[in-house]
Protein backbone atom coordinates (compact mmCIF):
# COMPACT_ATOMS: atom_id res chain seq x y z
CA UNK A 1 0.00 0.00 0.00
CA UNK A 2 1.32 3.43 -0.94
CA UNK A 3 -0.04 6.97 -1.15
CA UNK A 4 0.31 9.95 -3.46
CA UNK A 5 3.53 10.78 -1.60
CA UNK A 6 5.01 7.33 -0.89
CA UNK A 7 6.21 4.61 -3.26
CA UNK A 8 7.82 1.16 -3.00
CA UNK A 9 11.10 0.58 -4.76
CA UNK A 10 12.11 -2.59 -6.57
CA UNK A 11 13.14 -4.16 -3.24
CA UNK A 12 9.69 -3.58 -1.74
CA UNK A 13 10.96 -0.77 0.49
CA UNK A 14 8.86 2.31 1.11
CA UNK A 15 10.21 5.63 -0.16
CA UNK A 16 9.26 9.24 0.46
CA UNK A 17 10.54 12.02 -1.76
CA UNK A 18 12.63 9.45 -3.57
CA UNK A 19 14.45 8.51 -0.35
CA UNK A 20 14.33 4.97 1.03
CA UNK A 21 12.87 4.86 4.53
CA UNK A 22 14.67 1.62 5.41
CA UNK A 23 17.36 2.21 8.00
CA UNK A 24 16.75 5.95 7.87
CA UNK A 25 16.33 6.29 11.61
CA UNK A 26 19.69 4.62 12.22
CA UNK A 27 21.40 7.75 10.90
CA UNK A 28 23.19 9.53 13.75
CA UNK A 29 21.35 7.31 16.20
CA UNK A 30 18.02 9.02 15.54
CA UNK A 31 15.92 6.00 16.51
CA UNK A 32 12.14 5.70 16.57
CA UNK A 33 9.53 7.06 16.63
CA UNK A 34 10.55 9.70 14.08
CA UNK A 35 8.58 11.95 11.76
CA UNK A 36 9.94 12.24 8.21
CA UNK A 37 8.81 15.05 5.88
CA UNK A 38 9.29 15.63 2.16
CA UNK A 39 9.98 19.36 1.77
CA UNK A 40 9.95 19.13 -2.03
CA UNK A 41 6.49 17.56 -1.98
CA UNK A 42 5.23 20.24 0.39
CA UNK A 43 6.59 22.98 -1.89
CA UNK A 44 4.95 21.32 -4.91
CA UNK A 45 1.59 21.30 -3.12
CA UNK A 46 1.90 25.01 -2.43
CA UNK A 47 2.89 25.73 -6.01
CA UNK A 48 -0.16 23.85 -7.35
CA UNK A 49 -2.48 25.75 -5.01
CA UNK A 50 -0.94 29.10 -5.91
CA UNK A 51 -1.53 28.36 -9.60
CA UNK A 52 -5.27 27.95 -9.02
CA UNK A 53 -5.58 31.66 -8.26
CA UNK A 54 -4.25 32.48 -11.73
CA UNK A 55 -3.60 36.24 -11.76
CA UNK A 56 -6.12 37.21 -9.08
CA UNK A 57 -4.92 39.02 -5.95
CA UNK A 58 -4.61 36.50 -3.16
CA UNK A 59 -2.71 35.10 -0.21
CA UNK A 60 -2.23 31.47 0.79
CA UNK A 61 -1.76 31.81 4.55
CA UNK A 62 -0.38 28.49 5.79
CA UNK A 63 -2.10 27.34 9.01
CA UNK A 64 0.97 27.00 11.22
CA UNK A 65 -0.86 24.87 13.79
CA UNK A 66 -0.89 21.97 11.31
CA UNK A 67 2.89 21.59 11.51
CA UNK A 68 4.83 24.31 13.24
CA UNK A 69 8.42 23.42 12.38
CA UNK A 70 10.79 25.91 10.77
CA UNK A 71 11.97 24.01 7.67
CA UNK A 72 8.34 23.53 6.58
CA UNK A 73 7.36 27.16 7.23
CA UNK A 74 10.42 28.34 5.32
CA UNK A 75 9.74 25.98 2.40
CA UNK A 76 6.21 27.34 2.10
CA UNK A 77 7.37 30.91 2.49
CA UNK A 78 9.72 30.37 -0.45
CA UNK A 79 6.63 29.54 -2.55
CA UNK A 80 4.99 32.84 -1.62
CA UNK A 81 2.85 31.61 1.26
CA UNK A 82 2.09 33.67 4.33
CA UNK A 83 0.99 32.35 7.71
CA UNK A 84 -2.25 31.91 9.61
CA UNK A 85 -1.37 31.84 13.32
CA UNK A 86 -3.45 31.15 16.43
CA UNK A 87 -1.11 32.19 19.23
CA UNK A 88 1.53 34.75 20.01
CA UNK A 89 4.21 32.07 19.89
CA UNK A 90 3.14 31.01 16.39
CA UNK A 91 3.24 34.67 15.32
CA UNK A 92 6.81 35.07 16.54
CA UNK A 93 7.77 31.74 14.97
CA UNK A 94 6.39 32.76 11.57
CA UNK A 95 8.35 36.00 11.65
CA UNK A 96 11.56 34.26 12.70
CA UNK A 97 11.08 31.88 9.75
CA UNK A 98 11.00 34.84 7.37
CA UNK A 99 7.27 35.43 6.94
CA UNK A 100 6.67 39.17 6.61
CA UNK A 101 4.15 40.78 8.95
CA UNK A 102 2.15 41.85 5.90
CA UNK A 103 1.53 38.14 5.15
CA UNK A 104 0.36 37.08 8.61
CA UNK A 105 -3.26 36.55 9.67
CA UNK A 106 -4.04 35.98 13.35
CA UNK A 107 -7.07 33.76 14.09
CA UNK A 108 -8.44 32.48 17.41
CA UNK A 109 -11.18 33.31 19.87
CA UNK A 110 -9.28 34.15 23.06
CA UNK A 111 -6.27 36.30 22.25
CA UNK A 112 -4.67 37.83 25.31
CA UNK A 113 -3.79 41.53 25.45
CA UNK A 114 -0.12 40.58 25.19
CA UNK A 115 -0.80 38.58 22.02
CA UNK A 116 -2.82 41.43 20.51
CA UNK A 117 0.10 43.74 21.27
CA UNK A 118 2.47 41.36 19.45
CA UNK A 119 0.24 41.45 16.37
CA UNK A 120 -0.09 45.24 16.44
CA UNK A 121 3.63 45.75 17.00
CA UNK A 122 4.86 43.47 14.22
CA UNK A 123 6.60 45.13 11.28
CA UNK A 124 5.96 48.75 10.39
CA UNK A 125 2.15 48.60 10.52
CA UNK A 126 1.33 45.41 12.39
CA UNK A 127 0.30 42.14 10.78
CA UNK A 128 -1.97 41.99 7.72
CA UNK A 129 -5.09 41.39 9.78
CA UNK A 130 -6.34 40.23 13.16
CA UNK A 131 -9.40 38.02 12.76
CA UNK A 132 -11.93 39.31 15.29
CA UNK A 133 -14.49 36.72 16.34
CA UNK A 134 -16.83 38.68 18.62
CA UNK A 135 -18.09 42.16 19.34
CA UNK A 136 -16.21 42.10 22.63
CA UNK A 137 -12.81 41.50 21.07
CA UNK A 138 -13.29 44.43 18.69
CA UNK A 139 -13.48 46.68 21.73
CA UNK A 140 -10.36 45.06 23.22
CA UNK A 141 -8.33 45.34 20.01
CA UNK A 142 -9.30 48.99 19.68
CA UNK A 143 -8.17 49.66 23.24
CA UNK A 144 -4.80 48.01 22.67
CA UNK A 145 -4.31 49.88 19.37
CA UNK A 146 -5.05 53.17 21.13
CA UNK A 147 -2.60 52.34 23.91
CA UNK A 148 0.15 51.53 21.39
CA UNK A 149 -0.59 54.42 19.05
CA UNK A 150 -1.35 52.04 16.18
CA UNK A 151 -4.25 51.41 13.82
CA UNK A 152 -5.32 47.79 13.98
CA UNK A 153 -6.22 46.08 10.72
CA UNK A 154 -8.99 43.58 11.37
CA UNK A 155 -11.11 41.11 9.47
CA UNK A 156 -14.58 40.24 10.70
CA UNK A 157 -14.57 36.46 11.05
CA UNK A 158 -18.23 35.54 10.81
CA UNK A 159 -19.85 32.28 11.85
CA UNK A 160 -21.49 31.25 8.56
CA UNK A 161 -24.10 29.08 10.27
CA UNK A 162 -23.44 25.97 8.17
CA UNK A 163 -25.12 23.17 10.09
CA UNK A 164 -23.06 20.29 11.48
CA UNK A 165 -24.89 17.68 9.40
CA UNK A 166 -23.93 19.58 6.24
CA UNK A 167 -20.23 19.83 7.13
CA UNK A 168 -18.72 16.52 6.00
CA UNK A 169 -16.18 16.01 8.78
CA UNK A 170 -15.76 14.93 12.41
CA UNK A 171 -17.77 17.03 14.87
CA UNK A 172 -14.63 17.98 16.83
CA UNK A 173 -13.26 19.85 13.81
CA UNK A 174 -16.41 21.59 12.60
CA UNK A 175 -16.25 25.33 13.21
CA UNK A 176 -18.95 26.94 11.08
CA UNK A 177 -22.15 25.88 12.87
CA UNK A 178 -24.20 27.95 15.31
CA UNK A 179 -23.01 26.12 18.45
CA UNK A 180 -19.31 26.60 17.65
CA UNK A 181 -17.25 29.06 19.68
CA UNK A 182 -15.79 30.50 16.49
CA UNK A 183 -16.83 33.59 14.58
CA UNK A 184 -19.24 36.48 14.93
CA UNK A 185 -22.81 35.16 14.74
CA UNK A 186 -24.62 36.79 11.84
CA UNK A 187 -27.31 37.82 14.34
CA UNK A 188 -24.77 40.14 16.03
CA UNK A 189 -23.08 41.43 12.89
CA UNK A 190 -24.81 44.83 13.17
CA UNK A 191 -23.37 45.21 16.67
CA UNK A 192 -19.90 44.32 15.37
CA UNK A 193 -20.17 46.89 12.58
CA UNK A 194 -21.27 49.51 15.09
CA UNK A 195 -18.41 48.69 17.46
CA UNK A 196 -15.84 48.89 14.66
CA UNK A 197 -17.32 52.14 13.33
CA UNK A 198 -17.23 53.70 16.79
CA UNK A 199 -13.53 52.82 17.06
CA UNK A 200 -12.61 53.95 13.54
CA UNK A 201 -9.77 56.09 14.87
CA UNK A 202 -7.98 52.94 16.06
CA UNK A 203 -9.42 50.16 13.89
CA UNK A 204 -9.52 49.62 10.14
CA UNK A 205 -11.82 46.85 8.90
CA UNK A 206 -10.06 45.32 5.88
CA UNK A 207 -12.01 42.13 5.23
CA UNK A 208 -14.49 39.39 6.04
CA UNK A 209 -13.50 35.82 6.87
CA UNK A 210 -15.01 32.45 7.81
CA UNK A 211 -13.92 28.84 8.30
CA UNK A 212 -16.42 25.99 7.94
CA UNK A 213 -14.35 23.10 9.31
CA UNK A 214 -11.38 20.85 8.71
CA UNK A 215 -10.74 17.76 6.56
CA UNK A 216 -13.45 18.70 4.06
CA UNK A 217 -13.72 16.15 1.24
CA UNK A 218 -16.68 17.69 -0.60
CA UNK A 219 -17.33 21.16 -1.95
CA UNK A 220 -20.82 22.00 -0.64
CA UNK A 221 -20.11 23.16 2.92
CA UNK A 222 -17.04 25.16 1.88
CA UNK A 223 -18.96 26.93 -0.87
CA UNK A 224 -21.91 27.59 1.42
CA UNK A 225 -19.57 29.24 3.91
CA UNK A 226 -17.77 31.20 1.18
CA UNK A 227 -21.02 32.57 -0.18
CA UNK A 228 -21.91 33.86 3.30
CA UNK A 229 -18.54 35.62 3.36
CA UNK A 230 -19.15 37.20 -0.04
CA UNK A 231 -22.69 38.30 0.79
CA UNK A 232 -21.47 39.81 4.06
CA UNK A 233 -18.61 41.59 2.33
CA UNK A 234 -20.98 43.10 -0.22
CA UNK A 235 -23.21 44.42 2.54
CA UNK A 236 -20.26 45.85 4.49
CA UNK A 237 -18.68 47.78 1.62
CA UNK A 238 -20.93 50.72 2.38
CA UNK A 239 -19.40 50.87 5.87
CA UNK A 240 -15.74 50.01 5.31
CA UNK A 241 -13.07 50.10 2.62
CA UNK A 242 -12.48 46.36 2.30
CA UNK A 243 -9.37 44.78 0.81
CA UNK A 244 -9.95 41.05 1.12
CA UNK A 245 -12.24 38.11 1.66
CA UNK A 246 -10.92 35.02 3.46
CA UNK A 247 -12.72 31.70 2.95
CA UNK A 248 -10.53 29.77 5.39
CA UNK A 249 -8.91 26.39 4.91
CA UNK A 250 -9.94 22.89 5.83
CA UNK A 251 -9.20 21.21 2.50
CA UNK A 252 -9.12 17.46 3.07
CA UNK A 253 -6.62 14.83 2.06
CA UNK A 254 -7.00 11.12 1.29
CA UNK A 255 -6.50 9.09 4.47
CA UNK A 256 -7.47 5.93 2.61
CA UNK A 257 -11.16 6.38 1.90
CA UNK A 258 -10.70 8.81 -0.98
CA UNK A 259 -10.81 12.57 -1.39
CA UNK A 260 -12.27 13.53 -4.77
CA UNK A 261 -11.70 17.27 -4.40
CA UNK A 262 -8.19 18.78 -4.57
CA UNK A 263 -7.33 22.09 -2.88
CA UNK A 264 -7.09 23.78 -6.27
CA UNK A 265 -10.66 22.65 -7.02
CA UNK A 266 -11.92 24.47 -3.93
CA UNK A 267 -10.15 27.65 -4.99
CA UNK A 268 -11.38 27.55 -8.59
CA UNK A 269 -14.96 27.08 -7.38
CA UNK A 270 -14.66 29.86 -4.82
CA UNK A 271 -13.14 32.26 -7.34
CA UNK A 272 -16.12 31.63 -9.63
CA UNK A 273 -18.52 32.31 -6.74
CA UNK A 274 -16.59 35.47 -5.90
CA UNK A 275 -16.95 36.71 -9.48
CA UNK A 276 -20.67 35.89 -9.41
CA UNK A 277 -20.98 37.97 -6.23
CA UNK A 278 -19.44 40.96 -8.00
CA UNK A 279 -16.49 41.36 -5.63
CA UNK A 280 -13.66 39.92 -7.71
CA UNK A 281 -11.62 43.07 -7.04
CA UNK A 282 -11.08 41.97 -3.42
CA UNK A 283 -8.07 39.79 -2.70
CA UNK A 284 -9.00 36.17 -1.96
CA UNK A 285 -7.27 34.64 1.06
CA UNK A 286 -7.29 31.00 2.20
CA UNK A 287 -5.71 29.24 5.17
CA UNK A 288 -4.73 25.64 4.29
CA UNK A 289 -2.66 23.51 6.63
CA UNK A 290 -3.26 19.77 6.33
CA UNK A 291 -3.64 19.91 2.53
CA UNK A 292 -0.10 21.24 2.13
CA UNK A 293 1.73 18.99 4.58
CA UNK A 294 -0.42 15.99 5.59
CA UNK A 295 0.45 13.45 2.90
CA UNK A 296 4.11 14.54 2.83
CA UNK A 297 4.86 13.23 6.30
CA UNK A 298 5.17 9.73 7.77
CA UNK A 299 5.80 8.54 11.31
CA UNK A 300 8.35 5.73 11.48
CA UNK A 301 8.02 3.29 14.37
CA UNK A 302 9.76 0.11 15.49
CA UNK A 303 7.81 -3.10 16.10
CA UNK A 304 8.16 -4.14 19.74
CA UNK A 305 6.29 -7.43 19.65
CA UNK A 306 3.23 -9.32 18.45
CA UNK A 307 0.64 -10.49 20.96
CA UNK A 308 -1.59 -13.38 19.88
CA UNK A 309 -4.88 -14.65 21.31
CA UNK A 310 -7.33 -17.08 19.69
CA UNK A 311 -9.72 -14.30 18.77
CA UNK A 312 -7.31 -11.52 17.78
CA UNK A 313 -3.76 -10.45 17.13
CA UNK A 314 -2.06 -7.24 18.28
CA UNK A 315 0.99 -5.52 16.80
CA UNK A 316 2.70 -3.44 19.47
CA UNK A 317 4.88 -0.57 18.26
CA UNK A 318 6.97 2.10 19.97
CA UNK A 319 4.88 5.03 18.70
CA UNK A 320 1.93 5.96 20.86
CA UNK A 321 -0.93 8.40 21.18
CA UNK A 322 1.45 10.97 22.65
CA UNK A 323 3.30 10.92 19.30
CA UNK A 324 0.19 10.93 17.07
CA UNK A 325 -2.94 12.11 18.86
CA UNK A 326 -5.42 12.12 15.97
CA UNK A 327 -6.69 8.51 16.32
CA UNK A 328 -7.40 8.96 20.03
CA UNK A 329 -8.80 12.47 19.68
CA UNK A 330 -10.81 12.23 16.45
CA UNK A 331 -11.07 8.47 15.90
CA UNK A 332 -8.96 9.15 12.82
CA UNK A 333 -7.55 6.25 10.79
CA UNK A 334 -4.01 6.34 9.40
CA UNK A 335 -2.81 3.62 7.09
CA UNK A 336 0.07 1.61 8.61
CA UNK A 337 2.45 -0.46 6.48
CA UNK A 338 5.79 -2.24 6.87
CA UNK A 339 8.73 -0.09 5.80
CA UNK A 340 10.15 -3.15 4.03
CA UNK A 341 7.63 -5.74 2.89
CA UNK A 342 8.81 -9.26 3.88
CA UNK A 343 9.12 -11.84 1.13
CA UNK A 344 5.98 -13.85 0.46
CA UNK A 345 3.94 -11.57 2.70
CA UNK A 346 0.69 -13.14 3.89
CA UNK A 347 -1.66 -10.48 5.26
CA UNK A 348 -3.76 -10.89 8.37
CA UNK A 349 -5.77 -8.50 10.51
CA UNK A 350 -3.82 -6.97 13.37
CA UNK A 351 -4.81 -4.30 15.85
CA UNK A 352 -1.91 -1.85 16.04
CA UNK A 353 -1.37 -0.36 19.48
CA UNK A 354 1.26 1.74 21.22
CA UNK A 355 2.94 1.67 24.64
CA UNK A 356 0.95 4.45 26.35
CA UNK A 357 -1.07 3.27 29.34
CA UNK A 358 -4.48 4.15 27.85
CA UNK A 359 -7.00 2.01 25.97
CA UNK A 360 -7.32 4.88 23.48
CA UNK A 361 -3.68 4.31 22.47
CA UNK A 362 -4.98 2.35 19.52
CA UNK A 363 -4.28 2.90 15.81
CA UNK A 364 -6.99 0.53 14.58
CA UNK A 365 -7.05 -2.76 12.70
CA UNK A 366 -4.74 -3.13 9.68
CA UNK A 367 -3.93 -5.91 7.22
CA UNK A 368 -0.28 -6.69 7.93
CA UNK A 369 2.05 -9.59 7.09
CA UNK A 370 2.22 -12.58 9.39
CA UNK A 371 5.94 -12.80 8.53
CA UNK A 372 8.23 -10.76 10.84
CA UNK A 373 9.15 -7.18 9.96
CA UNK A 374 11.03 -4.59 12.00
CA UNK A 375 9.56 -1.17 11.24
CA UNK A 376 6.28 0.38 10.19
CA UNK A 377 5.36 3.68 8.60
CA UNK A 378 2.23 5.48 9.75
CA UNK A 379 1.18 7.29 6.59
CA UNK A 380 -0.28 10.76 5.99
CA UNK A 381 1.09 11.98 9.32
CA UNK A 382 2.51 15.35 8.28
CA UNK A 383 -0.34 17.37 9.78
CA UNK A 384 -1.42 17.49 13.41
CA UNK A 385 1.20 14.93 14.37
CA UNK A 386 4.29 16.39 15.99
CA UNK A 387 2.49 19.70 16.61
CA UNK A 388 0.08 17.88 18.98
CA UNK A 389 2.68 15.57 20.53
CA UNK A 390 3.12 15.44 24.31
CA UNK A 391 5.37 13.87 26.91
CA UNK A 392 2.57 11.91 28.56
CA UNK A 393 3.80 8.83 30.46
CA UNK A 394 7.25 10.44 30.57
CA UNK A 395 7.84 9.67 26.92
CA UNK A 396 10.16 11.70 24.72
CA UNK A 397 8.61 13.56 21.81
CA UNK A 398 9.59 12.13 18.39
CA UNK A 399 12.61 13.12 16.36
CA UNK A 400 12.07 14.84 12.99
CA UNK A 401 13.86 14.38 9.67
CA UNK A 402 13.52 16.55 6.57
CA UNK A 403 14.08 15.39 3.00
CA UNK A 404 14.95 17.65 0.07
CA UNK A 405 16.61 17.02 -3.26
CA UNK A 406 16.45 13.26 -2.74
CA UNK A 407 18.40 13.22 0.54
CA UNK A 408 18.17 14.04 4.23
CA UNK A 409 18.59 17.80 4.58
CA UNK A 410 18.10 18.24 8.33
CA UNK A 411 17.58 16.19 11.49
CA UNK A 412 16.06 17.33 14.76
CA UNK A 413 16.84 14.76 17.41
CA UNK A 414 14.50 13.92 20.27
CA UNK A 415 15.30 15.07 23.75
CA UNK A 416 15.97 12.10 26.03
CA UNK A 417 13.30 11.04 28.50
CA UNK A 418 15.78 11.82 31.29
CA UNK A 419 15.11 15.51 30.52
CA UNK A 420 11.48 14.92 31.48
CA UNK A 421 12.57 13.30 34.74
CA UNK A 422 14.83 16.25 35.55
CA UNK A 423 12.01 18.70 34.80
CA UNK A 424 9.55 16.87 37.05
CA UNK A 425 11.76 16.12 40.07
Amino acid sequence: MTTAATRRDEKGTLTLGGVSLAGLTEVDGVGTPTYVYDLDGIAANAKALEAAFEDGPHLVAYAVKANSVGPIIRALGAQGCGADVVSGAELVLAQRCGIAAEKIIYSGVAKTDAEIDLALGAGEKGIRAINVESVEVIVRVAARAKALGRVARITMRINPGVEEDVIDTHRHITTGHDDAKFGIPLSTLKDAIAAASAAAEHIRVVGVAAHAGSQLTAMESYLASARKVFDTAKSMRSHFQLELVDTGGGFGIDYGTGCPVAPADFIRAVRAAQRDAGIADLALFCEPGRALVGAQGVLLSRVIQVKVAPERRWLMIDAGMNDLMRPALYQAFHRIVPVTMPAGATPTAMRVVGPVCESSDDFGVHELPTQPFEDVAILDAGAYGFSMASRYNGRAVPAEMFLAGGKVSEIRARKPSTDWVDDRV
